[in-house]
C-alpha cells in the first residue's frame, strides 16, 4: 500500500503515527490502562517509557533513508535500494503493551510495510486502544487504516500462530516460548533472547554513582525490562562499601531466613511465580511475609548468592526488584562468576561494568568483557535498563527488542531497528578487474612454510 510513497510522505506518516502515543493525554491513558489490565509495573514509569522510547526512535528514524536509493559505493560499483518486506507480524509482550507495539509499528511504517500486532492476552486492551489512536493519526495524513491492525480479543495462541504463518516477516519480543514459535513458524523471523543481566562493580568505580544507576535501572517500572540488572558482582575489596551504597539508595539486604522465605514464595515448585513479576518491593515484602524491619520501605531487595543454576534460583531472571549479589575476589573472578550466571540464563544479552570513568583501565576491562563473555553489549558506567535499549547519551538505536546472537539462539546480535524491516535490492556494475595472485594472498604463509 505504501510502495509508491516518497521519503517525505513516509516521514510525515511516521511523525503523525508517533503522535498517537507522544500526545501526553493519550500516553497517560495508555500507561494507566496497561497497569490496570496487566498488573505489571507502574503507570508513571510506563508513561516515561512510552515517551522516551518513542521520542528516541523517531529521532533515529528521522535520520534514516528508507525509500529508493539509500547508498552508492563508486569503488565497488554497487548501489542499494530500499524495498518493503510486506506484512509484518509484530509479537509483543504484556510487560510493555504500549511501548513495544508502537516501536514495531513505526519501524514497519518507516520501511513502507503494513503491520499486524499480536499482543499478549493481558496487553490486548492497551494495544487496541493504541491502534485507535494510530488510526486517528493515519486519517490525518490520508493513509489507509488497515496499514496497522491488532488481533482482536480474545487473543489466542492459534490466532497468533496463523498470523505468523501468513505474514511476510515476524518480529517477536516476549517469552522464549513465543520466540521459539516465531522461529518455527515457517516465516522469516527476528526474535530476541532472554534477559538475566549481570553487572560488575569493580574497585575503581564511583560507588555512589554506580549504586544510584543500579537503583534507577533496577526499580524502573518494577523491573519489567529484560535489561534490568538481575545480579551484581562486587569485588571483595569494595564489597561492604558497595552494599552500603546500595542500601543508601534504597536497597535492603535480606538475611538467610528472609532469603529462604522469599525463595519459597517466589519460586514455588521451582518456577518463577507470576504473582511476583513486576511488583513493587513493598508488595513483594507483604506477599513473601518478609521480616526485615525495613522491608516495607525498600525500593529493592538484595540476596547474597554463591552458586548458579536450578539449585540457586536467584541466579536466574526475576523480572522484579530483587537483585542477587555475588562477591568476587578480583576482576578475573568476577568474569568467571558472570560466565557461571550466563551458563544458566542470559547468555547473549549484555553485561554491565561500573569502573573508572575514563582511561586505559576502563577501556581494558570493557575490552576483556567484550572478548571473553557471551554478550552482545557491554554497558559501561550506565544505568543498564535505561542504556541498553538506546539512550540520548550513547550510540545504540532506541529499541525494546535486543538481539542476543547465537549465544541466545537468535539470528542477530544488535538492537532491533528499522534495518530489520527492509529488503535491499543491489545494482551491481562492472568495475576494473583486479585478480590477485596466489603468492600475493598467501605471502605470510609461504614465508613461514616455503613451498
Amino acid at each position: 500500500m505504501l510502495n509508491g510513497y516518497s521519503q517525505e510522505q513516509v516521514d510525515l506518516l511516521v511523525q503523525s503515527v508517533a503522535w498517537a502515543i507522544l500526545e501526553p493525554n493519550r500516553n497517560r491513558e495508555l500507561a494507566e490502562l496497561a497497569v490496570r489490565d496487566t498488573g505489571l509495573g507502574n503507570a508513571e514509569d510506563k508513561f516515561k517509557k512510552n515517551h522516551r522510547k518513542t521520542l528516541g526512535l523517531v529521532r533515529d528514524l528521522k535520520r534514516a533513508k528508507t525509500v529508493g536509493l539509500i547508498s552508492h559505493n563508486p569503488t565497488t560499483g554497487i548501489s542499494e535500494y530500499a524495498r518493503p518486506v510486506g506484512v509484518v507480524a509484530a509479537i509483543t509482550p504484556s510487560t510493555n503493551p504500549g511501548a513495544t507495539p508502537i516501536n514495531k509499528i513505526l519501524n514497519a511504517l518507516k520501511c513502507r510495510n503494513a503491520v499486524i500486532v499480536a499482543p499478549s492476552p493481558k496487553g490486548q486492551s492497551t494495544c487496541a486502544r493504541l491502534i485507535e489512536f494510530v488510526h486517528h493519526q493515519l486519517d490525518r495524513v490520508g493513509a489507509p487504516r488497515h496499514l496497522v491492525q491488532c488481533l482482536p480479543a480474545p487473543v489466542t495462541k492459534e490466532a497468533t500462530q496463523e498470523l505468523m504463518r501468513m505474514a511476510d516477516l515476524v518480529v517477536a519480543t516476549g517469552s522464549q516460548a513465543n520466540i521459539r514459535a516465531a522461529y518455527s513458524s515457517g516465516t522469516p523471523a527476528f526474535g530476541v533472547g532472554a534477559g538475566n543481566v549481570a553487572v560488575i562493580i569493580d574497585e575503581f568505580a564511583d560507588l555512589q554513582s554506580a549504586a544510584q544507576k543500579v537503583t534507577v535501572s533496577k526499580t524502573f517500572d518494577n523491573a519489567t525490562s529484560c535489561s534490568s540488572e538481575n545480579g551484581v558482582v562486587l569485588i571483595a575489596s569494595i564489597y561492604q562499601d558497595a552494599i552500603a551504597a546500595l542500601e543508601n539508595s534504597g536497597g535492603v539486604l535480606l538475611d538467610a531466613e528472609d532469603k529462604k522465605r522469599l525463595e519459597g514464595f517466589m519460586f514455588a515448585n521451582g518456577k518463577l511465580t507470576s504473582a511476583f513479576t513486576a511488583q513493587s518491593a513493598p508488595s513483594i515484602a507483604e506477599k513473601a511475609q518478609l521480616k526485615h524491619p525495613n522491608a516495607k520501605y525498600a525500593r529493592f531487595f538484595m540476596v547474597a548468592e554463591t552458586g548458579f543454576g536450578p539449585s540457586a534460583p536467584f541466579s536466574g531472571e526475576k523480572l522484579s526488584p530483587v537483585l542477587t549479589v555475588w562477591k568476587a575476589t578480583d576482576f578475573n573472578d568476577a568474569k568467571q562468576i558472570v560466565q557461571g550466571i550466563y551458563s544458566f540464563q542470559g547468555a547473549g544479552h549484555s553485561v554491565g561494568l561500573h569502573t573508572a570513568s575514563s582511561g586505559n583501565m576502563m577501556d581494558e576491562r570493557a575490552s576483556q568483557l567484550a572478548q571473553e563473555l557471551p554478550v552482545s553489549r557491554v554497558i559501561v558506567n550506565q544505568a543498564h535498563a535505561i542504556a541498553t535499549g538506546g539512550s540520548f547519551d550513547n550510540g545504540l538505536p532506541f529499541s525494546l527488542s535486543m538481539g542476543c546472537g547465537t549465544w541466545g539462539r537468535n539470528n542477530f546480535s544488535e538492537n532491533m531497528s528499522y534495518k530489520h524491516y527492509l529488503n535491499i535490492s543491489r545494482v551491481v556494475r562492472v568495475i576494473p578487474e583486479e585478480v590477485p595472485t596466489v603468492d600475493d594472498l598467501l605471502q605470510e604463509y609461504f614465508q613461514r612454510f616455503p613451498h
